[in-house]
């Protein structure tokens, strides 16, 4: 597939009103809302993309940090129906997957069913008409099924700072990079050293005057083995039929492999550890900045992170890394706290938030709402955020997650997820229409004994028990957001979907031969 190098936005003619109601309503037009909305267009279904900015791209559109790139090899992180043989790297750049994004829309003909600017600010279940009541700042409609595919990297993470109000210099997020912001010269913090914060700080660390990267915990580096595909290369992933598909197989059982270590056998993440050590010791010789770098934990209980330029770029004379507590934001500075109750305060001119995003708590949930008005935010702040199969939820009809709990990956591409998961709501809407049935939710006591089959499937694995607190947890302890074993096991259980496993709504006939959807009952299957 040729990239698609258009500007923003990606829309040039004026916007289209929202229609007043439709069959399904997608939320969000990045991996998920795509691969939603072409799978919907091809099966012929009345369906509207609702989305708040201005382009699709979603995680990939609002990340255009210094950097920013994929670390999941580019020919699995794409769509198994729309392999891109134009990549330039081994591990594409946000430039790439954003424009690969853009032709996905527009060669599959969804654009056209993208309202931009219509962010979804409420979503209620009407179970009298049994649809769902959706307001935007565009206005409002209903659709009979709700597909939110907003995904768990879509809204960042700034911790609460004392004092953070009150700084007078620049601060961001990652995922809101001011481009806007000159940086030359500058000191610079750093909060954070996740998979955004080690791509930043290379980039950032030659034009700052000082930059300081303040650390809670060490994260295990992998060295990234990143390379440029050839002109001959990529010709051949144009003409030869097959060579992309057979790349791509090798890349994924490659990946798949990684399960045995993180799931299965977690003694042999012992192979990693040395080499991550080893590559450690060759790019920081300074054994104090060293003996700070390295973990105290297991590898892949937090994400593993792949960089080479990450070591050398905390190595230089201009960095300082910081492990200490961050007890205050002060105007022109940072205070950290030692372990003895000394402080220092760090001056800094600009703040860089490299803290992750709401993934245990996704905002999308707090816009979500039962028959009864309660919002499914307040069914997972109680209970924990579980999902059947991460998609489906009780007492929520006809509401599809994609990349909802237990879906996120430790080893592989989250797009494999994602068409699973698709397909899986296709299967059940056919269903639908072939029963004549109107609305399904899972049943509650089939969802939690998935919860709870989830729960004990990760209790041994690495990212549970590895020694460390990660985002995969939530404030209970639980993960809630990996899926505990291989992708093909979860493509699976996902090829079909089992009607067994649902409460069923069905409209009743009323006199005069129309189907009345205010009178409906719910129907167990067994």
């Amino acid at each position: 597939m040729a990239v698609d190098a258009s500007p923003r936005p990606i829309h040039s003619r004026p916007p289209e009103a929202l229609p007043r109601e439709v069959d399904v309503a997608v939320v969000g037009s990045g991996f998920g809302g795509l691969a939603a909305a072409v799978a919907l267009r091809r099966a012929g279904r009345d369906f509207v993309v609702l989305e708040r900015d201005d382009d699709v791209g979603g995680t990939w559109r609002d990340n255009s940090y210094p950097g920013c790139a994929c670390d999941v090899p580019s020919h699995l992180y794409s769509f198994s129906f729309a392999p891109n043989p134009d990549w330039s790297r081994s591990f594409s750049p946000q430039p790439e997957i954003l424009d690969y994004l853009r032709s996905v829309a527009r060669r599959f003909g969804v654009l056209p069913r993208i309202r931009f600017g219509a962010e979804v600010l409420d979503a209620s279940w009407d179970a009298a008409s049994m649809r769902w009541r959706i307001e935007t700042p565009r206005g409002s409609l209903t659709a009979r099924v709700l597909v939110a595919g907003t995904g768990p990297l879509s809204e960042p993470s700034v911790p609460a700072l004392p004092g953070l109000a009150s700084f007078r210099g620049t601060a961001f997020h990652s995922a809101k990079w001011r481009h806007d912001h000159d940086l030359a010269g500058e000191r610079v913090a750093v909060i954070g050293t996740g998979a955004s914060a080690i791509q930043i700080v290379p980039q950032i660390q030659p034009e700052v005057s000082h930059l300081t990267v303040f650390q809670r915990t060490a994260p295990w580096v992998m060295r990234r083995r990143d390379r440029d595909f050839g002109t001959a290369e990529r010709w051949a992933y144009r003409h030869i039929p097959g060579t992309q598909r057979l790349a791509r197989s090798a890349i994924y059982w490659g990946r798949e492999s990684w399960v045995l270590g993180f799931a299965k056998q977690t003694w042999l993440m012992g192979i990693g550890e040395r080499m991550a050590h080893r590559l450690l010791r060759q790019q920081v010789p300074d054994p104090e900045l060293r003996a700070k770098l390295t973990p105290r934990y297991r590898l892949g209980c937090k994400r593993v992170l792949l960089a080479t330029d990450y070591y050398p770029a905390l190595a230089q004379p201009n960095v300082d890394v910081v492990t200490d507590r961050i007890a205050e934001i002060l105007p022109h500075a940072i205070a950290t706290e030692a372990s003895d109750g000394s402080r220092i305060e760090h001056p800094v001119d600009t703040i860089v938030f490299g803290t992750g995003f709401h993934v245990t708590d996704p905002p999308i949930a707090d816009r979500v709402r039962d028959g009864n008005g309660r919002r499914l935010s307040e069914l997972w702040s109680r209970d924990g955020m579980s999902a059947l199969h991460g998609l489906t939820v009780a007492g929520f009809p006809n509401l599809f997650m994609l990349v909802g709990p237990n879906t996120g990956l430790g080893h592989s591409s989250i797009v494999l997820m994602i068409e699973a998961q698709v397909a899986h709501v296709m299967d059940a809407l056919r269903q639908m229409d072939a029963r004549g049935l109107t609305a399904i939710e899972p049943r509650p006591e089939v969802q939690s004994a998935y919860a709870a089959r989830m729960q004990r499937e990760l209790a041994g694995t690495v990212w549970n028990a590895g020694g460390c607190a990660s985002w995969y947890l939530d404030d209970h302890g639980r993960n809630t957001t990996l899926w505990p074993t291989f992708t093909f096991a979860f493509r699976r259980e996902l090829q079909r979907c089992d009607l067994r496993n649902y409460v069923v709504h069905r409209a009743v006939e009323a006199a005069g031969g129309h189907r009345d959807p205010v009178a409906a009952e719910a129907l167990g299957w067994s």
